[in-house]
């Protein structure tokens, strides 16, 4: 089953008047701390769902109605996955890959060459053939394994790239990659099943990511959504990314993306819920509906499931009840002194357990220095101290979370 991939699909218009699909949230979802970064489901019954902040795993056999906590460890679980009923994996942003031969209700940590930090996007491309990602944090790599998860290559991905986000393959060969690179939002094509990469878009902004890819139309269509210090976009590609089309969107941390038809989409990021296109991304609407999106999966026009805040489920809007939505959590960063001298110091508040990246920008957008990747185990105060020797001016701090991202201005004297 891949991740939102779809069939061409056909809106036929009749006279008949039938209830429209629309997104609400489960009724009886999981609750957690934090996001559900990821949903999977096999088929339209039986699915499972990753929170991060948890550290905990669910599985439904009915649809989403009804919901059992399968498993639970300390790490943040960042996507998961699964080649059929029995066999998932199950990527973290701590070091450890998990997988699961019993559908989900036991899982095992699996070693990988060169001890990867994090896996950050996961695609099973058929029975056997499994491809992975990290970090988001840097550095850039490819995991892929051939026998159904026992065996697994490990690919350097620094030459192309500084993070990947997302992987997303069309057969065992043919595939695609996301993330960043120092001088922007990066997609990269390969179809020699990884040995060899070419960068097929460039969003020209240091700072960007492209975070989540979608093909459609027998893989002709690429959509792309992209995170930024700036402006959020929307990027699409309709011959198979010879050429893009990039459209504002007005979340600059936009990270999840859904497409039904070249016209109607929905993408969502840490501080959006669900804004609706129905013409290729010139308009949005905010439906007003949750938070904090990562993951679109489809089935067809009629049915898909997202997680974010919470696991929300895209059917017949007479089957599925109202949602209230909930205030977003974020972190509060204290920076001191200010104006900065010689010494950059910072406290955050964290919630819930986390991981953080600190970047440092000039004012024009050029990335100076990454100034911390940190895994923060538990909720409570961290204080972080950086020597500042740069010239007198102003710069921007950047910092990403599990939470989102957000960037303050600081004066050096």
């Amino acid at each position: 089953m891949k991740k939102i991939i779809l069939l061409a699909i056909s809106l036929v218009l009749t006279s008949i008047a039938f209830a429209q699909p629309v997104w609400r949230a489960l009724e009886y979802a999981p609750s957690g701390e934090g996001r559900f970064d990821d949903v999977f489901f096999l088929n339209e019954s039986l699915g499972w769902a990753a929170n991060g902040p948890s550290g905990n795993v669910y599985k439904t056999t009915d649809g989403g109605v009804s919901w059992d906590l399968k498993f639970h460890t300390n790490a943040y679980f960042r996507n998961i996955e699964f080649m059929d009923e029995n066999t998932g994996f199950l990527g973290t942003l701590d070091g450890v890959f998990y997988r699961s031969s019993d559908g989900g209700e036991t899982w095992g940590a699996l070693a990988l060459p060169n001890n990867p930090d994090a896996i950050c996007g996961l695609d099973v491309v058929d029975g056997s053939i499994v491809y992975g990602c990290g970090a988001w944090f840097s550095p850039a790599y490819i995991i892929k394994s051939f026998d159904g998860g026992s065996n697994w290559d490990f690919i350097d991905m620094t030459s192309y790239s500084n993070a990947l986000v997302e992987v997303l393959f069309i057969d065992e060969n043919h595939g695609y990659a996301s993330g960043s690179a120092f001088s922007g939002g990066i997609i990269l094509e390969t179809t020699d099943g990884g040995d060899s990469w070419t960068e097929i878009y460039n969003s020209n902004l240091p700072g960007d990511y492209v975070w989540k890819l979608q093909l459609m139309e027998n893989n002709t269509y690429i959509y792309g959504s992209i995170q930024s210090n700036s402006q959020g976009k929307l990027i699409k590609s309709f011959d198979s990314g010879a050429t893009w089309v990039e459209k504002d969107f007005p979340d600059s941390s936009v990270q999840a993306i859904g497409f039904v038809s070249p016209t109607r989409g929905w993408m969502g990021g840490h501080n959006s819920g669900f804004y609706e296109t129905n013409d290729g991304g010139d308009t949005w609407t905010n439906i007003s509906l949750g938070y904090n999106l990562n993951r679109f999966q489809f089935f067809n026009d009629q049915l898909a499931y997202c997680s974010g805040d919470t696991i929300y489920k895209f059917e017949d809007e007479l089957s599925v009840s109202e949602f209230e939505q909930t205030p977003t959590k974020d972190i509060k960063i204290v920076i001191a002194p200010v104006p900065v001298k010689n010494k950059l110091n910072i406290d955050i508040y964290y919630e819930h357990v986390d991981n953080l990246l600190i970047q440092l920008y000039d004012i024009n957008g050029k990335l100076l220095e990454h100034l911390k990747r940190d895994r923060v185990a538990d909720a409570g105060i961290k204080s972080y101290s950086f020597d500042f020797n740069y010239p007198t001016g102003t710069y921007v701090v950047d910092f990403q979370t599990n939470d989102g991202r957000r960037s303050y201005t600081v004066v050096k004297e």
